[in-house]
């Protein structure tokens, strides 16, 4: 049986007996991925009472039903586990946290968003990281407390990734 290159759904073929099999299982495989929504983070013991409707992402080292499967993507169904091996860019929703996993070069990470820039009703908000600025020092009246206090924004800024850090 020939596979959908991406997802690895599997084809009808022509002359093919009992094809509502073959249109079942790719129906399960879709909805187990298409905006699939796992319970929290990988696990790598599969769950005793598994629920309808969400997916599950399988540990680096998974085992008992889950055993040789791992960074899959697990679904259980009437007629037990369906694993996919994750493709590059794949999401999940978790439920738990509210937060995307993201699968990429083998590994899934969760809640990093990957843009070039934010934008809030147009308006860009966020963009790409702007060059150092250094702390203010010098000058004839020095004022400490606005020293201070524009230190603390740099330092801010710095730490959200916003300003490149000091050489």
């Amino acid at each position: 049986m020939t596979k959908s290159q991406r997802l690895g759904l599997p084809f009808l073929s022509a002359g093919q007996a009992q094809k509502e099999l073959t249109h079942n299982e790719a129906l399960l495989l879709l909805d187990a991925l298409v905006h699939g929504c796992c319970p929290a983070a990988p696990s790598n013991v599969p769950p005793p009472a598994p629920e309808a409707g969400l997916t599950y992402i399988c540990g680096d080292n998974p085992v008992d039903a889950w055993a040789g499967h791992p960074h899959h993507v697990a679904s259980y169904s009437d007629n037990g586990w369906r694993f996919t091996n994750p493709v590059e860019g794949l999401e999940l929703l978790d439920r738990a946290s509210g937060r995307r996993w993201h699968f990429a070069s083998g590994t899934w990470s969760l809640g990093i968003v990957r843009a070039s820039e934010v934008r809030v009703e147009g308006v860009k908000v966020l963009g790409t990281q702007r060059p150092p600025i250094a702390n203010a020092t010098g000058g004839t009246t020095i004022d400490s407390e606005a020293r201070s206090t524009l230190a603390q924004i740099l330092t801010a800024l710095r730490a959200h990734g916003i300003i490149a850090t000091m050489g």
